[in-house]
């Protein structure tokens, strides 16, 4: 008897296989970051990914154009040896829409973050709505970078987060070309794939009604967090959950 059951048992796995072959966990993550930091920033979320088993890699934008940016991405997609959950914050909202077309993504979450179709400018969605007055840039340089305002850097990017470390930010600030955000994006990969966004409650560089306003045009899985638009940093358990149940497509 325990023999024939032995067999029984084994032709049942034999059978399942397949199936759950097919259905395999999404384990990549890729993170992109946006203006005026760079990816350690994210340290928080990626403490709390990798802990659970991910494999977290994080996109260091050069910030200098939407190809260079994309261009960065796709390298380090190019590593990752199966399908990916692709996140991006701020500006790299605009970076993982174009970016995002690439075979190996399968989900986009858009954190506190831009989200234009086709032919749209990060322009146009930040000027649709009267912007915060701490929302504010230097001049252009010779070379057309901008850094975001010294003197209001803590209230319009991360008001929620503790005066060192907003000075330490601001200090550390990485600017970019003011050309990236008047570049259209030739792709929307948020059209074919599952698409999840964050809304940072007390955001005061992409407003909550800018932010919504997109989200719900692009049928996006919402998600509202109390938070600045560094919520990242601020909530990093409540983001990295939103990642998980992308990876889980929840």
């Amino acid at each position: 008897m325990k023999i024939v059951a032995l067999i029984i048992f084994s032709s049942l796995l034999i059978r399942v296989s397949p199936i759950a072959a097919q259905t395999p966990a999404i384990k990549n993550i890729v993170i992109v970051h946006g203006a005026f930091l760079d990816g350690s920033a994210w340290k928080g979320v990626y403490t709390i990914l990798i802990k659970k088993g991910y494999h977290v890699s994080i996109v260091q934008n050069p910030l200098t154009s939407l190809d260079d940016d994309v261009e960065a991405t796709k390298r380090i997609l190019d590593q990752q040896d199966g399908p990916v959950v692709l996140v991006g914050n701020s500006w790299a909202g605009t970076v993982i829409t174009q970016a995002g077309v690439d075979p190996k993504v399968v989900a986009l979450v858009y954190v506190a973050a831009l989200q234009p179709d086709k032919g749209e400018t990060s322009n146009q969605w930040l000027g649709s709505q009267p912007s915060d007055p701490s929302l504010r840039f230097t001049a252009p340089d010779k070379k057309g970078v901008i850094f975001f305002d010294r003197e209001t850097f803590h209230a319009g990017f991360c008001a929620d987060l503790p005066q060192v470390t907003a000075d330490f930010m601001n200090a550390s600030q990485q600017p970019i070309v003011g050309q990236c955000f008047a570049t259209p994006v030739t792709e929307a990969a948020w059209k074919d794939k599952p698409s999840y966004a964050i809304v940072a409650t007390e955001d005061k560089a992409l407003l909550p009604a800018i932010a919504r306003n997109m989200y719900k045009r692009a049928n996006d899985k919402i998600t509202e967090i109390k938070g600045s638009h560094s919520v990242f940093i601020s909530q990093p358990e409540a983001v990295a959950q939103v990642i998980i149940d992308a990876s889980e497509k929840k």
